[in-house]
C-alpha cells in the first residue's frame, strides 16, 4: 500500500496534538480561510462549510504546487489534507472566540449551570484522487454551576481568549463541564473517532491505538468510540 501522510489544515496546538495519536506522519498548513464567511448559515452547517473551505484552500494549494513548482512533485504516496472548525452555540445562537476578558465572562455567565451545544466540522480532502468526504459533530455539554469569582480566576489565566464559547474542557483548574453526551475529542476541536470513520471510507487503514484514544478521552464515555472496530 502506498504510503500515507496527512496534512492538517490547522496550526492549533490541541489539533496537532489529537492528530497525532492516528499514527500517521503530517505536517500543518495554515489555510488562510475566511472563518466568518458562512456565520450566517446556523452552527452545524458554519462549521461544516468552514472546515470544507479550509480544506479546499489546502488541496488546492498543494495541487497548484505539484502541477506548476519545477522539482516540486513529491512521489511519497497518498496526500490527504484534513479540516476542522469548531463552535459553540447556545439556544441556537453561535458563541465564537472572545472579543476581550469582558466578553469571555459575558459568555461563561450565560452558559453556567445550562446544557449548549459543540459542533464540530470535519473535512478531509485526497487531491489526487479529487475525493472529498465531510461530517459535523454535535455534543450536547452541560456546565457545572461554576462561580463568579471561578470565572474570574479562569478568565485572568488567559486561556478562554482563544476558544469558541470562552472556555476549554480539557482545563485542569476550571473543569467547566458537568456532563457530556457526545466526543470529548469533538468538544477539544478534532473528533478523532468521526475523522476515523471518514478515513475508513477513504481506505484508510486505522493506526491508532485504541488504549490511547480512550485514554484522551479523560473519562469520558463516547458513542462513536465504542462503536468502533479496530484492525490488527
Amino acid at each position: 500500500m502506498n504510503d500515507i501522510r496527512f496534512i492538517l489544515a490547522s496550526q492549533s496546538p490541541r489539533r496537532r496534538e489529537l492528530l497525532g495519536l492516528l499514527g500517521y506522519p503530517y505536517e500543518c498548513v495554515i489555510s488562510g480561510a475566511d472563518e466568518e464567511a458562512h456565520i450566517e448559515a446556523g452552527p452545524a452547517i458554519y462549521v461544516l462549510r468552514t472546515a470544507q473551505h479550509k480544506a479546499e484552500l489546502v488541496a488546492a494549494a498543494e495541487t497548484a504546487i505539484q502541477t506548476t513548482e519545477p522539482g516540486a512533485f513529491r512521489d511519497d504516496g497518498r496526500r490527504l489534507v484534513i479540516a476542522a472548525d469548531t463552535t459553540v452555540a447556545l439556544a441556537g445562537e453561535i458563541l465564537g472566540k472572545p472579543r476581550d476578558a469582558a466578553e469571555a465572562r459575558q459568555m461563561l455567565s450565560a452558559l453556567a449551570g445550562r446544557t449548549h451545544e459543540v459542533h464540530t466540522g470535519l473535512c478531509v480532502v485526497e487531491p489526487a484522487a479529487g475525493r472529498e468526504l465531510s461530517a459535523v459533530h454535535t455534543a450536547a455539554v452541560t456546565m457545572r454551576a461554576y462561580r463568579p469569582d471561578e470565572i474570574n480566576a479562569y478568565v485572568a489565566t488567559g486561556d478562554p481568549l482563544d476558544k469558541a464559547g470562552a472556555y476549554a474542557i480539557q482545563h485542569p483548574a476550571f473543569s467547566p463541564v458537568a456532563r457530556l453526551d457526545g466526543c470529548y475529542l469533538g468538544v477539544m476541536g478534532l473528533s478523532l473517532c468521526e475523522l476515523i470513520l471518514l478515513l475508513r471510507r477513504l481506505d484508510v487503514p486505522t493506526r491508532a491505538e485504541r488504549a490511547a484514544l480512550a485514554a484522551a478521552h479523560q473519562g469520558y464515555p463516547c458513542p462513536i468510540l465504542d462503536s468502533l472496530w479496530w484492525e490488527a
